[in-house]
C-alpha cells in the first residue's frame, strides 16, 4: 500500500501549524498578552456607560410629566403591568403594597420597597420593555418614571421629572437600605472555622415547646377528665346566655343592613370584574394597587387600614363623607371629576343601572 497519502497528511499539518504560528507573530501588541481580542473604541465604552447613581451622576438631559408618561406607559408598558401597574399575571406590579414589607405576603413595588428613584430610571431605560431594551428616549423615560411615582401616590399629577429635581425625589423605604457591614460584623468577620470536636459539652437546655405556660390556682384541672367536665359545666351554664346575646346581635345587624336585591347585586358581580385588577373582596382580600372593599358600604372615606390614600381621597374624608349611594353613585360615574387628583386611573360608568348595580353588589360585601 502507497504511503504517499501519510507523507502529504503530514506535509499539511505541518504547514497549517506554521501558518497559525505567522499568524500569531503578526497580531498586534495592543491585543494582548494572548494575542486575543482588542481594545474597545471610546463610542463602545460610551454606549454601555448607561448607569445612573442615587446621587443622579450619570442622568442624561430631559424631562417628563406625569401625563405623558401615562400615554407612554399604557402603549408600551400596560400588556405586562397592567393599566394601573397592577401586574398581569405572573409579571410584577409597580405600584401599592404599602405597609405589607412586615407581613406574611410581603408585597414588593416601587412604592413599597425600592430605595432609590434613580434604580428606577436606570432599570427601565436599559431592559424596557421587555424584548425591545433601550428603545425609549431620555424624555420618554424621565415621563415613565414620573407616571410610576403618580401611580404610588408620591406625586401629583400635574408633576414633571427632570434631571434638575430627579434628586429632591425619595422612595418611602430608601431609610431601610444601607451599606452592607458584614465584613466588619463579629459573625461574619475572620474568625478560626471549627469542622470537628468544636464543643467539649453538648446539653438539652430546652424541649421543643413553650415552657412555663401551665395555669395555677383554683378552678384549674390537673387531669384531661377534669377538662372536659370543667368544660362542660360551662358550656351548660353559659350557652343559653350565649344564645340569646347572638339572636340580638343578629336582629340589631339586620335591622342596621339593607335588605339586598341578589339579583341586582349579582349583575353588580359581573360588572364588578372590572375592578379586581386593583380592588380585591373576599375573606382573603388584600390590598393591591387599590384597598379592599369590604364593608365599603356605610363606612367611612379613607378608612382601610395599611392602605396609603391619595391627597384627594383623604381631602373627602376630612368632609366627614361615607360611601353610601350618593357618594358611591358620583364617585363611579366619574373618579377623576368627583375626586380631582385621585390616582383610580378607571374612567368610570357612565350608565347610571350599572352603577346602581355595582354598588348594590359592594352593600352584599359588606353585610
Amino acid at each position: 500500500m502507497s504511503k504517499f497519502p501519510e507523507a502529504a497528511a503530514a506535509v499539511l499539518l505541518l504547514g497549517l501549524a506554521a501558518g497559525l504560528v505567522a499568524g500569531l507573530a503578526a497580531a498586534p501588541a495592543a491585543a494582548g498578552p494572548l494575542g486575543l481580542g482588542r481594545q474597545a473604541t471610546p463610542e463602545e465604552v460610551a454606549a454601555w456607560d448607561i448607569d445612573v447613581r442615587p446621587d443622579g451622576l450619570g442622568l442624561p438631559e430631559g424631562s417628563g410629566s406625569v401625563a405623558d408618561g401615562e400615554a407612554v406607559y399604557v402603549e408600551r408598558c400596560a400588556v405586562c403591568h397592567g393599566d394601573f401597574a397592577e401586574g398581569v399575571g405572573r409579571w410584577p406590579v409597580l405600584a401599592g403594597g404599602f405597609g405589607t414589607l412586615a407581613s406574611d405576603n410581603p408585597v414588593k413595588t416601587i412604592g413599597s420597597y425600592w430605595p432609590y428613584l434613580s434604580t428606577v430610571w436606570d432599570y427601565v431605560h436599559r431592559a424596557m420593555p421587555f424584548g425591545n431594551a433601550q428603545s425609549l428616549s431620555p424624555d420618554e423615560v424621565y415621563a415613565i418614571t414620573a407616571y410610576l411615582l403618580y401611580s404610588n401616590d408620591l406625586v401629583d399629577d400635574d408633576f414633571v421629572l427632570g434631571r434638575e429635581n430627579f434628586t429632591e425625589v425619595h422612595l418611602p423605604n430608601e431609610a431601610n437600605f444601607f451599606a452592607d457591614d458584614r465584613s466588619e460584623s463579629p459573625l461574619f468577620g475572620p474568625h478560626e472555622v471549627c469542622m470537628q470536636d468544636c464543643k467539649a459539652e453538648v446539653r438539652i437546655t430546652m424541649r421543643a415547646r413553650v415552657l412555663d405556660v401551665t395555669p395555677e390556682g383554683a378552678g384549674v384541672a390537673e387531669t384531661g377528665e377534669e377538662a372536659l367536665a370543667l368544660a362542660e359545666e360551662a358550656v351548660e351554664e353559659e350557652g343559653s346566655l350565649a344564645e340569646a346575646a347572638a339572636e340580638d346581635a343578629a336582629e340589631e345587624v339586620a335591622d342596621a343592613q339593607p335588605a339586598i336585591d341578589a339579583e341586582l347585586a349579582a349583575a353588580g358581580e359581573t360588572l364588578f370584574k372590572r375592578c379586581q385588577a386593583c380592588h380585591q373582596v373576599g375573606e382573603s382580600a388584600r390590598n393591591r394597587v387599590g384597598p379592599v372593599l369590604n364593608g365599603i358600604y356605610g363606612a367611612p372615606l379613607a378608612q382601610v387600614e395599611d392602605f396609603r390614600y391619595s391627597k384627594a381621597l383623604l381631602g373627602k374624608a376630612e368632609e366627614g363623607l361615607v360611601w353610601d349611594e350618593a357618594t358611591l353613585g358620583a364617585f363611579l360615574e366619574s373618579p377623576r371629576t368627583w375626586a380631582k387628583g385621585t390616582r383610580m386611573a378607571f374612567p368610570g360608568l357612565r350608565k347610571e343601572p350599572e352603577r346602581v348595580a355595582v354598588i348594590e353588589y359592594l352593600k352584599s360585601v359588606s353585610q
